[in-house]
Protein backbone atom coordinates (compact mmCIF):
# COMPACT_ATOMS: atom_id res chain seq x y z
CA UNK A 1 0.00 0.00 0.00
CA UNK A 2 2.73 2.42 0.75
CA UNK A 3 5.21 1.09 -1.89
CA UNK A 4 4.84 3.78 -4.06
CA UNK A 5 5.18 6.72 -1.68
CA UNK A 6 8.79 8.32 -1.85
CA UNK A 7 10.80 6.57 1.12
CA UNK A 8 10.43 9.29 3.94
CA UNK A 9 6.62 9.08 3.30
CA UNK A 10 6.52 5.54 3.49
CA UNK A 11 8.91 5.91 7.01
CA UNK A 12 6.02 8.65 7.88
CA UNK A 13 3.38 6.16 7.27
CA UNK A 14 4.68 3.25 9.20
CA UNK A 15 5.47 5.55 12.23
CA UNK A 16 1.98 6.81 11.91
CA UNK A 17 0.23 3.23 11.62
CA UNK A 18 2.68 1.73 14.58
CA UNK A 19 1.49 4.84 16.72
CA UNK A 20 -2.07 3.96 16.11
CA UNK A 21 -2.00 0.50 16.87
CA UNK A 22 -0.52 1.32 20.04
CA UNK A 23 -3.22 3.86 20.88
CA UNK A 24 -5.70 1.05 20.07
CA UNK A 25 -3.96 -1.18 21.90
CA UNK A 26 -3.62 0.66 24.89
CA UNK A 27 -6.96 1.35 24.76
CA UNK A 28 -8.50 -1.76 24.68
CA UNK A 29 -6.07 -2.87 27.46
CA UNK A 30 -7.09 -0.01 29.60
CA UNK A 31 -10.82 -1.35 29.22
CA UNK A 32 -9.71 -4.96 30.49
CA UNK A 33 -7.46 -3.78 33.26
CA UNK A 34 -10.14 -0.98 34.83
CA UNK A 35 -13.71 -2.38 33.40
CA UNK A 36 -13.67 -6.32 33.28
CA UNK A 37 -10.92 -7.39 35.17
CA UNK A 38 -11.56 -4.88 37.79
CA UNK A 39 -15.52 -6.19 38.12
CA UNK A 40 -14.79 -9.81 38.10
CA UNK A 41 -11.84 -9.79 40.57
CA UNK A 42 -14.43 -7.73 42.80
CA UNK A 43 -16.35 -11.11 43.51
CA UNK A 44 -13.61 -13.11 44.96
CA UNK A 45 -14.03 -13.22 48.32
CA UNK A 46 -9.66 -12.34 49.32
CA UNK A 47 -8.73 -9.19 48.04
CA UNK A 48 -5.36 -10.07 46.65
CA UNK A 49 -6.33 -10.07 42.83
CA UNK A 50 -7.93 -6.76 43.33
CA UNK A 51 -4.96 -5.11 45.20
CA UNK A 52 -2.47 -6.83 42.49
CA UNK A 53 -4.63 -5.50 39.27
CA UNK A 54 -4.94 -1.81 41.30
CA UNK A 55 -1.27 -1.82 41.24
CA UNK A 56 -0.10 -3.15 38.14
CA UNK A 57 -2.54 -1.23 35.86
CA UNK A 58 -0.93 2.19 35.69
CA UNK A 59 2.64 0.62 35.42
CA UNK A 60 1.05 -2.30 32.57
CA UNK A 61 -0.12 0.79 30.75
CA UNK A 62 2.92 2.71 30.53
CA UNK A 63 4.96 -0.46 29.90
CA UNK A 64 2.85 -1.58 26.67
CA UNK A 65 3.01 2.72 25.48
CA UNK A 66 7.27 2.23 25.48
CA UNK A 67 7.15 -1.37 23.86
CA UNK A 68 4.74 0.05 21.37
CA UNK A 69 7.01 2.96 21.15
CA UNK A 70 10.07 1.12 20.71
CA UNK A 71 8.77 -1.55 18.61
CA UNK A 72 7.82 2.38 15.93
CA UNK A 73 11.70 3.81 16.85
CA UNK A 74 13.27 0.40 15.96
CA UNK A 75 11.14 -0.46 12.85
CA UNK A 76 11.06 3.48 11.05
CA UNK A 77 14.56 3.86 9.44
CA UNK A 78 14.86 7.41 10.26
CA UNK A 79 14.31 7.20 14.43
CA UNK A 80 16.69 3.61 13.85
CA UNK A 81 19.24 5.88 14.15
CA UNK A 82 18.71 8.41 16.65
CA UNK A 83 20.51 6.75 19.14
CA UNK A 84 19.60 8.56 22.38
CA UNK A 85 16.02 8.39 21.76
CA UNK A 86 16.02 4.33 21.51
CA UNK A 87 18.28 4.40 24.71
CA UNK A 88 15.58 6.98 26.20
CA UNK A 89 12.94 4.32 25.66
CA UNK A 90 15.24 1.86 26.99
CA UNK A 91 15.88 3.57 30.30
CA UNK A 92 12.21 4.66 30.74
CA UNK A 93 11.54 0.77 29.95
CA UNK A 94 13.68 -0.22 32.81
CA UNK A 95 12.43 2.31 35.11
CA UNK A 96 8.79 0.97 34.53
CA UNK A 97 9.49 -2.08 35.10
CA UNK A 98 11.40 -1.59 38.19
CA UNK A 99 8.52 0.54 39.61
CA UNK A 100 6.25 -1.96 38.76
CA UNK A 101 7.85 -4.69 40.62
CA UNK A 102 8.70 -2.23 43.55
CA UNK A 103 4.69 -1.31 44.07
CA UNK A 104 3.90 -5.55 44.14
CA UNK A 105 6.51 -6.08 46.37
CA UNK A 106 5.75 -3.79 49.00
CA UNK A 107 1.79 -3.46 48.71
CA UNK A 108 1.24 -6.98 47.67
CA UNK A 109 3.94 -9.41 48.39
CA UNK A 110 5.03 -7.91 51.55
CA UNK A 111 1.58 -7.17 52.91
CA UNK A 112 0.22 -10.67 52.22
CA UNK A 113 3.68 -12.61 53.74
CA UNK A 114 3.25 -10.69 56.96
CA UNK A 115 -0.41 -11.62 56.91
CA UNK A 116 0.51 -15.50 56.78
CA UNK A 117 3.43 -14.60 59.00
CA UNK A 118 0.86 -14.10 61.79
CA UNK A 119 -0.87 -17.03 61.27
CA UNK A 120 2.14 -19.78 61.17
CA UNK A 121 4.10 -21.37 64.09
CA UNK A 122 7.56 -20.87 62.88
CA UNK A 123 9.66 -17.62 63.60
CA UNK A 124 11.46 -17.92 60.26
CA UNK A 125 8.42 -16.12 58.58
CA UNK A 126 7.63 -13.44 61.25
CA UNK A 127 11.66 -12.62 60.53
CA UNK A 128 12.22 -13.39 56.74
CA UNK A 129 9.37 -11.11 56.22
CA UNK A 130 10.89 -7.88 57.59
CA UNK A 131 14.52 -8.90 55.89
CA UNK A 132 13.26 -9.13 52.82
CA UNK A 133 11.20 -5.88 53.32
CA UNK A 134 14.71 -4.31 53.90
CA UNK A 135 16.78 -5.89 51.58
CA UNK A 136 14.53 -6.79 48.10
CA UNK A 137 13.72 -2.89 47.11
CA UNK A 138 17.43 -2.12 47.52
CA UNK A 139 18.43 -4.86 45.15
CA UNK A 140 15.71 -3.90 42.85
CA UNK A 141 17.01 -0.01 42.69
CA UNK A 142 20.66 -1.21 42.58
CA UNK A 143 19.92 -3.23 39.72
CA UNK A 144 17.91 -1.09 37.56
CA UNK A 145 20.79 1.84 38.25
CA UNK A 146 22.91 -0.42 37.24
CA UNK A 147 21.06 -1.44 33.67
CA UNK A 148 20.41 1.82 33.03
CA UNK A 149 23.96 3.22 33.64
CA UNK A 150 25.46 0.11 31.50
CA UNK A 151 22.61 0.09 28.85
CA UNK A 152 21.53 3.91 28.64
CA UNK A 153 24.72 5.77 28.99
CA UNK A 154 27.04 3.00 28.28
CA UNK A 155 29.28 2.93 31.40
CA UNK A 156 31.43 0.48 32.04
CA UNK A 157 31.20 -0.48 35.35
CA UNK A 158 34.31 -3.34 36.05
CA UNK A 159 36.07 -0.97 37.52
CA UNK A 160 33.14 -0.08 39.64
CA UNK A 161 32.71 -3.83 40.97
CA UNK A 162 36.55 -4.37 41.57
CA UNK A 163 36.82 -1.65 43.67
CA UNK A 164 33.58 -2.70 45.55
CA UNK A 165 34.65 -5.95 46.17
CA UNK A 166 38.06 -4.81 48.05
CA UNK A 167 36.00 -2.15 49.87
CA UNK A 168 33.22 -5.47 51.26
CA UNK A 169 36.31 -6.88 52.97
CA UNK A 170 36.60 -3.43 54.88
CA UNK A 171 33.03 -3.50 55.09
CA UNK A 172 32.82 -6.49 56.56
CA UNK A 173 35.96 -6.32 59.44
CA UNK A 174 34.44 -2.68 60.36
CA UNK A 175 30.94 -4.21 61.19
CA UNK A 176 32.06 -8.33 61.83
CA UNK A 177 29.96 -7.38 65.64
CA UNK A 178 26.86 -6.67 63.13
CA UNK A 179 27.46 -9.45 60.67
CA UNK A 180 28.15 -12.17 64.16
CA UNK A 181 24.62 -10.88 65.47
CA UNK A 182 23.46 -11.56 62.42
CA UNK A 183 24.41 -14.79 62.08
CA UNK A 184 24.19 -15.99 65.53
CA UNK A 185 20.36 -14.97 65.08
CA UNK A 186 20.06 -16.88 61.78
CA UNK A 187 21.14 -20.19 64.25
CA UNK A 188 19.01 -18.98 66.92
CA UNK A 189 16.07 -19.63 63.96
CA UNK A 190 16.98 -22.43 62.38
CA UNK A 191 17.88 -24.68 65.52
CA UNK A 192 15.63 -22.59 68.16
CA UNK A 193 14.92 -24.57 71.54
CA UNK A 194 12.25 -21.91 71.98
CA UNK A 195 9.39 -20.11 70.35
CA UNK A 196 7.50 -16.64 70.49
CA UNK A 197 5.85 -16.20 73.38
CA UNK A 198 7.63 -18.64 75.70
CA UNK A 199 9.23 -18.46 79.25
CA UNK A 200 12.53 -18.10 79.59
CA UNK A 201 14.67 -18.14 82.57
CA UNK A 202 17.73 -16.06 81.41
CA UNK A 203 21.12 -16.55 83.73
CA UNK A 204 24.70 -15.27 82.92
CA UNK A 205 27.62 -16.88 83.30
CA UNK A 206 28.97 -14.82 85.99
CA UNK A 207 26.78 -16.42 88.24
CA UNK A 208 23.57 -13.24 88.54
CA UNK A 209 20.58 -14.37 89.60
CA UNK A 210 18.51 -15.31 86.71
CA UNK A 211 15.24 -12.67 84.99
CA UNK A 212 11.98 -14.51 84.06
CA UNK A 213 10.76 -13.26 80.49
CA UNK A 214 8.91 -13.39 77.56
CA UNK A 215 10.31 -13.94 74.29
CA UNK A 216 9.26 -11.37 72.06
CA UNK A 217 10.97 -11.72 68.85
CA UNK A 218 14.60 -12.88 67.37
CA UNK A 219 15.20 -10.01 65.17
CA UNK A 220 18.11 -9.82 62.52
CA UNK A 221 20.68 -8.35 65.30
CA UNK A 222 18.76 -8.82 68.61
CA UNK A 223 16.97 -10.80 70.27
CA UNK A 224 13.97 -8.81 72.35
CA UNK A 225 12.66 -10.74 76.04
CA UNK A 226 9.83 -8.46 77.72
CA UNK A 227 11.62 -9.37 81.91
CA UNK A 228 8.96 -9.85 84.44
CA UNK A 229 10.56 -8.58 86.94
CA UNK A 230 12.26 -5.13 85.58
CA UNK A 231 8.69 -4.51 83.42
CA UNK A 232 10.52 -3.27 80.29
CA UNK A 233 12.37 -5.06 77.09
CA UNK A 234 15.15 -5.85 77.29
CA UNK A 235 17.52 -6.55 73.57
CA UNK A 236 20.11 -8.73 74.26
CA UNK A 237 22.47 -9.05 70.63
CA UNK A 238 21.86 -12.37 69.39
CA UNK A 239 25.92 -13.07 69.58
CA UNK A 240 25.85 -12.63 73.38
CA UNK A 241 22.97 -14.93 73.83
CA UNK A 242 25.10 -17.73 73.37
CA UNK A 243 26.89 -16.81 76.86
CA UNK A 244 23.93 -17.22 78.43
CA UNK A 245 22.28 -19.99 80.27
CA UNK A 246 18.54 -20.22 79.06
CA UNK A 247 16.02 -22.44 80.53
CA UNK A 248 12.74 -22.88 78.58
CA UNK A 249 9.85 -22.60 81.48
CA UNK A 250 7.32 -23.62 78.46
CA UNK A 251 8.41 -26.92 77.62
CA UNK A 252 7.26 -29.62 77.08
CA UNK A 253 3.99 -28.08 78.38
CA UNK A 254 3.26 -24.44 78.54
CA UNK A 255 1.96 -24.69 82.28
CA UNK A 256 4.67 -23.03 84.49
CA UNK A 257 6.25 -25.44 87.30
CA UNK A 258 6.59 -23.85 90.64
CA UNK A 259 7.84 -26.03 93.69
CA UNK A 260 7.97 -24.51 97.20
CA UNK A 261 8.19 -25.66 100.76
CA UNK A 262 6.11 -25.22 103.90
CA UNK A 263 7.45 -26.21 107.50
CA UNK A 264 5.32 -27.50 110.09
CA UNK A 265 5.39 -28.93 113.59
CA UNK A 266 5.96 -32.62 114.04
CA UNK A 267 3.26 -32.29 116.62
CA UNK A 268 0.68 -31.83 113.89
CA UNK A 269 -1.52 -34.61 112.52
CA UNK A 270 0.94 -34.86 109.47
CA UNK A 271 -0.92 -37.05 107.01
CA UNK A 272 -3.98 -34.81 107.57
CA UNK A 273 -2.12 -31.81 106.80
CA UNK A 274 -0.49 -33.10 103.49
CA UNK A 275 -4.14 -34.02 102.56
CA UNK A 276 -5.61 -30.39 103.58
CA UNK A 277 -2.80 -28.93 101.58
CA UNK A 278 -2.84 -30.96 98.49
CA UNK A 279 -7.27 -30.16 98.58
CA UNK A 280 -5.68 -26.68 98.77
CA UNK A 281 -3.52 -26.79 95.91
CA UNK A 282 -6.35 -28.43 93.87
CA UNK A 283 -8.63 -25.92 94.69
CA UNK A 284 -6.61 -22.82 93.69
CA UNK A 285 -8.47 -22.16 90.14
CA UNK A 286 -5.03 -20.90 88.56
CA UNK A 287 -3.53 -24.29 89.14
CA UNK A 288 -3.49 -27.40 86.84
CA UNK A 289 -5.66 -30.14 88.01
CA UNK A 290 -8.50 -32.33 87.52
CA UNK A 291 -11.32 -29.94 87.01
CA UNK A 292 -13.81 -31.90 88.77
CA UNK A 293 -12.21 -32.42 91.34
CA UNK A 294 -11.10 -29.12 91.33
CA UNK A 295 -14.69 -27.96 91.21
CA UNK A 296 -15.29 -29.98 94.64
CA UNK A 297 -12.41 -28.69 96.42
CA UNK A 298 -12.91 -25.12 95.29
CA UNK A 299 -15.89 -25.17 97.40
CA UNK A 300 -13.86 -25.97 100.68
CA UNK A 301 -11.45 -23.76 100.62
CA UNK A 302 -10.94 -20.03 99.85
CA UNK A 303 -13.37 -18.66 101.71
CA UNK A 304 -12.08 -14.89 101.75
CA UNK A 305 -15.49 -13.09 101.95
CA UNK A 306 -13.39 -9.73 100.95
CA UNK A 307 -11.00 -9.71 98.40
CA UNK A 308 -11.34 -13.42 97.18
CA UNK A 309 -15.11 -13.63 96.63
CA UNK A 310 -15.18 -12.82 93.13
CA UNK A 311 -11.84 -14.29 92.68
CA UNK A 312 -13.59 -17.85 93.33
CA UNK A 313 -16.84 -17.23 91.58
CA UNK A 314 -15.05 -16.12 88.76
CA UNK A 315 -12.72 -19.47 88.93
CA UNK A 316 -15.80 -21.44 89.29
CA UNK A 317 -16.98 -20.26 85.92
CA UNK A 318 -14.48 -20.67 84.39
CA UNK A 319 -13.19 -24.41 85.35
CA UNK A 320 -17.34 -24.85 84.12
CA UNK A 321 -16.08 -23.09 80.44
CA UNK A 322 -13.31 -24.50 80.38
CA UNK A 323 -14.70 -28.15 80.90
CA UNK A 324 -17.11 -27.52 78.11
CA UNK A 325 -14.14 -27.23 75.84
CA UNK A 326 -12.61 -30.34 76.95
CA UNK A 327 -15.36 -32.00 76.35
CA UNK A 328 -15.88 -30.42 72.48
CA UNK A 329 -11.94 -31.14 71.94
CA UNK A 330 -12.62 -34.85 73.10
CA UNK A 331 -15.55 -34.85 70.85
CA UNK A 332 -13.73 -33.46 67.75
CA UNK A 333 -10.39 -36.10 68.80
CA UNK A 334 -12.91 -38.96 68.72
CA UNK A 335 -14.36 -37.65 65.32
CA UNK A 336 -11.07 -37.45 63.52
CA UNK A 337 -10.13 -41.31 64.73
CA UNK A 338 -12.68 -42.22 63.45
CA UNK A 339 -12.27 -40.84 60.15
CA UNK A 340 -8.88 -41.75 60.35
CA UNK A 341 -9.49 -45.59 61.19
CA UNK A 342 -12.03 -44.96 58.08
CA UNK A 343 -9.33 -44.05 55.66
CA UNK A 344 -6.61 -46.45 56.58
CA UNK A 345 -9.50 -49.18 55.89
CA UNK A 346 -10.57 -48.07 52.75
CA UNK A 347 -7.06 -46.21 50.94
CA UNK A 348 -5.64 -49.68 49.60
CA UNK A 349 -6.10 -50.11 46.41
CA UNK A 350 -7.32 -46.43 46.38
CA UNK A 351 -10.66 -44.48 46.79
CA UNK A 352 -13.44 -44.85 44.71
CA UNK A 353 -16.20 -41.73 44.67
CA UNK A 354 -18.82 -43.25 46.70
CA UNK A 355 -15.63 -43.53 49.87
CA UNK A 356 -14.58 -40.44 48.74
CA UNK A 357 -17.98 -38.86 49.41
CA UNK A 358 -18.18 -40.69 52.60
CA UNK A 359 -15.05 -39.29 53.95
CA UNK A 360 -15.71 -35.81 53.12
CA UNK A 361 -18.72 -35.87 54.92
CA UNK A 362 -17.57 -37.31 57.96
CA UNK A 363 -15.22 -34.40 57.70
CA UNK A 364 -17.58 -31.36 57.83
CA UNK A 365 -19.33 -33.17 60.18
CA UNK A 366 -16.02 -32.47 62.01
CA UNK A 367 -15.92 -29.48 60.94
CA UNK A 368 -19.68 -28.15 62.17
CA UNK A 369 -18.31 -29.23 65.55
CA UNK A 370 -15.04 -27.04 65.44
CA UNK A 371 -17.43 -23.89 64.21
CA UNK A 372 -16.45 -24.00 60.94
CA UNK A 373 -19.03 -24.19 57.60
CA UNK A 374 -18.60 -25.37 54.26
CA UNK A 375 -20.19 -22.83 51.46
CA UNK A 376 -20.57 -23.57 47.66
CA UNK A 377 -19.96 -20.40 45.86
CA UNK A 378 -20.91 -20.26 42.40
CA UNK A 379 -20.17 -17.64 39.88
CA UNK A 380 -20.23 -17.42 35.58
CA UNK A 381 -17.37 -16.72 34.05
CA UNK A 382 -17.88 -15.03 30.00
CA UNK A 383 -15.59 -16.10 27.36
CA UNK A 384 -14.28 -14.31 24.52
CA UNK A 385 -17.08 -16.30 22.54
CA UNK A 386 -19.81 -15.38 24.80
CA UNK A 387 -19.97 -19.01 26.20
CA UNK A 388 -20.79 -19.42 29.65
CA UNK A 389 -19.43 -21.92 32.25
CA UNK A 390 -20.33 -22.31 35.70
CA UNK A 391 -17.43 -22.58 38.64
CA UNK A 392 -17.87 -23.99 42.09
CA UNK A 393 -15.58 -23.36 44.66
CA UNK A 394 -15.76 -24.38 48.42
CA UNK A 395 -14.67 -22.11 51.45
CA UNK A 396 -14.62 -22.66 55.00
CA UNK A 397 -17.03 -19.86 57.02
CA UNK A 398 -17.02 -19.61 60.68
CA UNK A 399 -20.08 -20.12 62.08
CA UNK A 400 -22.52 -18.50 65.01
CA UNK A 401 -22.83 -22.19 66.76
CA UNK A 402 -22.44 -21.70 70.16
CA UNK A 403 -22.05 -25.24 70.87
CA UNK A 404 -18.66 -24.88 68.68
CA UNK A 405 -15.40 -25.51 69.62
CA UNK A 406 -14.33 -22.27 68.60
CA UNK A 407 -17.32 -20.05 70.37
CA UNK A 408 -16.64 -22.14 73.38
CA UNK A 409 -12.90 -21.19 73.62
CA UNK A 410 -13.80 -18.08 73.23
CA UNK A 411 -16.57 -17.71 76.21
CA UNK A 412 -13.86 -19.49 78.10
CA UNK A 413 -11.15 -16.94 77.74
CA UNK A 414 -13.62 -14.08 77.71
CA UNK A 415 -15.01 -15.44 81.72
CA UNK A 416 -11.01 -15.95 82.36
CA UNK A 417 -10.94 -11.92 81.54
CA UNK A 418 -12.88 -11.36 84.46
CA UNK A 419 -11.12 -12.61 86.88
CA UNK A 420 -9.99 -9.61 89.63
CA UNK A 421 -5.67 -10.42 89.11
CA UNK A 422 -5.57 -9.88 85.49
CA UNK A 423 -3.49 -6.78 84.87
CA UNK A 424 -4.73 -4.05 82.63
CA UNK A 425 -2.18 -5.52 79.17
CA UNK A 426 -3.91 -8.94 80.06
CA UNK A 427 -7.06 -7.74 78.17
CA UNK A 428 -4.79 -7.72 75.14
CA UNK A 429 -2.46 -10.32 75.88
CA UNK A 430 -5.12 -13.21 76.68
CA UNK A 431 -7.12 -13.17 73.41
CA UNK A 432 -3.97 -12.71 71.08
CA UNK A 433 -2.58 -15.84 72.65
CA UNK A 434 -6.09 -17.78 72.03
CA UNK A 435 -7.23 -15.78 68.71
CA UNK A 436 -3.98 -16.90 66.82
CA UNK A 437 -4.26 -20.36 68.30
CA UNK A 438 -8.07 -19.98 66.38
CA UNK A 439 -6.32 -18.64 63.18
CA UNK A 440 -4.01 -21.63 63.41
CA UNK A 441 -6.83 -24.06 64.15
CA UNK A 442 -8.55 -22.68 60.86
CA UNK A 443 -5.82 -22.31 58.55
CA UNK A 444 -5.12 -26.28 59.34
CA UNK A 445 -8.86 -27.69 58.67
CA UNK A 446 -8.68 -25.75 55.43
CA UNK A 447 -5.81 -27.26 54.63
CA UNK A 448 -7.23 -30.72 55.27
CA UNK A 449 -10.27 -29.45 53.68
CA UNK A 450 -8.37 -28.89 50.16
CA UNK A 451 -6.76 -32.54 50.14
CA UNK A 452 -10.01 -34.14 51.07
CA UNK A 453 -11.66 -32.89 48.59
CA UNK A 454 -8.91 -33.63 45.93
CA UNK A 455 -7.72 -36.65 47.07
CA UNK A 456 -6.37 -38.74 44.34
CA UNK A 457 -2.95 -37.38 44.35
CA UNK A 458 -2.17 -38.21 48.04
CA UNK A 459 -5.28 -40.54 48.84
CA UNK A 460 -3.01 -42.68 50.64
CA UNK A 461 -1.85 -40.01 53.02
CA UNK A 462 -4.59 -38.70 53.99
CA UNK A 463 -4.90 -40.62 57.67
CA UNK A 464 -1.24 -39.22 58.31
CA UNK A 465 -2.77 -35.75 57.45
CA UNK A 466 -5.43 -36.24 59.63
CA UNK A 467 -3.38 -38.05 62.50
CA UNK A 468 -1.36 -34.83 62.48
CA UNK A 469 -4.31 -32.48 63.09
CA UNK A 470 -5.26 -34.78 65.95
CA UNK A 471 -1.64 -34.62 67.10
CA UNK A 472 -1.63 -30.90 66.56
CA UNK A 473 -4.95 -30.03 68.81
CA UNK A 474 -3.56 -32.32 71.82
CA UNK A 475 0.12 -30.86 71.80
CA UNK A 476 -0.37 -27.19 70.54
CA UNK A 477 -4.02 -25.87 70.37
CA UNK A 478 -4.53 -26.70 74.15
CA UNK A 479 -2.57 -29.68 75.82
CA UNK A 480 -4.97 -32.42 77.46
CA UNK A 481 -4.24 -32.27 81.40
CA UNK A 482 -2.49 -35.76 82.49
CA UNK A 483 -2.33 -37.29 85.89
CA UNK A 484 1.51 -35.96 86.23
CA UNK A 485 0.06 -32.04 86.08
CA UNK A 486 -2.11 -32.48 89.49
CA UNK A 487 -0.10 -30.84 92.94
CA UNK A 488 1.21 -32.68 95.41
CA UNK A 489 2.77 -32.30 98.70
CA UNK A 490 5.76 -34.24 99.92
CA UNK A 491 7.28 -34.94 103.29
CA UNK A 492 10.72 -34.11 102.43
CA UNK A 493 13.04 -34.06 105.60
CA UNK A 494 13.04 -32.90 109.33
CA UNK A 495 14.87 -29.53 109.59
CA UNK A 496 16.39 -28.04 112.87
CA UNK A 497 16.54 -24.58 113.79
CA UNK A 498 18.01 -23.03 117.18
CA UNK A 499 17.45 -26.46 118.96
CA UNK A 500 13.78 -26.85 117.13
CA UNK A 501 12.94 -29.53 114.68
CA UNK A 502 10.25 -29.00 111.69
CA UNK A 503 8.60 -31.20 109.04
CA UNK A 504 9.40 -29.96 105.73
CA UNK A 505 6.99 -30.77 102.90
CA UNK A 506 7.75 -29.43 99.48
CA UNK A 507 4.27 -28.01 97.11
CA UNK A 508 4.30 -29.27 93.91
CA UNK A 509 2.08 -27.75 91.26
CA UNK A 510 1.72 -26.32 87.51
CA UNK A 511 0.43 -22.64 87.48
CA UNK A 512 -2.10 -22.45 84.40
CA UNK A 513 -0.38 -19.33 82.47
CA UNK A 514 2.68 -17.29 84.02
CA UNK A 515 2.41 -14.67 80.74
CA UNK A 516 -0.58 -13.15 82.75
CA UNK A 517 -0.59 -10.13 85.61
CA UNK A 518 3.29 -9.76 84.48
CA UNK A 519 4.82 -12.34 85.08
CA UNK A 520 3.61 -11.94 88.48
CA UNK A 521 1.12 -14.79 88.88
CA UNK A 522 3.14 -17.47 89.90
CA UNK A 523 4.63 -15.37 93.11
CA UNK A 524 0.94 -14.63 93.94
CA UNK A 525 -0.45 -18.06 93.17
CA UNK A 526 2.08 -19.11 95.82
CA UNK A 527 1.17 -16.28 98.33
CA UNK A 528 -2.57 -17.37 97.99
CA UNK A 529 -1.62 -21.03 99.07
CA UNK A 530 0.49 -20.49 101.62
CA UNK A 531 -2.14 -18.67 103.15
CA UNK A 532 -4.90 -20.24 103.14
CA UNK A 533 -2.91 -23.62 104.19
CA UNK A 534 -1.59 -21.41 106.90
CA UNK A 535 -5.16 -20.57 107.93
CA UNK A 536 -6.71 -24.33 108.09
CA UNK A 537 -3.51 -25.86 109.62
CA UNK A 538 -3.75 -23.05 112.58
CA UNK A 539 -7.70 -24.14 113.10
CA UNK A 540 -6.24 -27.64 113.09
CA UNK A 541 -3.61 -27.03 115.41
CA UNK A 542 -6.25 -25.62 117.88
CA UNK A 543 -8.47 -27.95 117.69
CA UNK A 544 -5.83 -30.81 118.42
CA UNK A 545 -4.82 -28.92 121.75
Amino acid sequence: MFDQLPHYLQDIAYVILNLVITVIGATGLYVVLFYLLRSYFRRFERDIALVTLNVSAYPALTLFALIGLQITTQNSNSLAVVVWLQRLLLGLTILAISYWALQLFKQVLVYYLKEYAETTEVMWDQVLVPLLEAVVPVVIVVVSGVLILQLCFGLDLTGAWVTLGGSAFIIGFAVKDILANFFSGIALLIDSPFRFGDVLRIESDSGSPGHLGILRKIGVRVTHIYVFDLHTEVYIPNSVMQSHKITNLSRPIEPIFVASSIDLNPDYDLEHARKTMEEILLAHPDIIGNIESKLVCLENYYDWQNDFAKKKENGIQRLLAERDVNKKLEEVEDALKAVMITLQFVEKGGLSQEEIETIQHEYNHILELIGLAVVQQKSRKRSFLSLQQVQSTFFLKETRNSDSLINLVRKWYRIWLNDPDMADEDEYVLPDIWERKIELLKRRTRKLHQKILNPLQQETRLDDYVKDLVRWLRDRFKQARSSWHEPDAVMEQIVRDRGSAYVRFSLNYYVDDIRLEDGERGSRVNSDIHREIMHHLKDSCKSQT
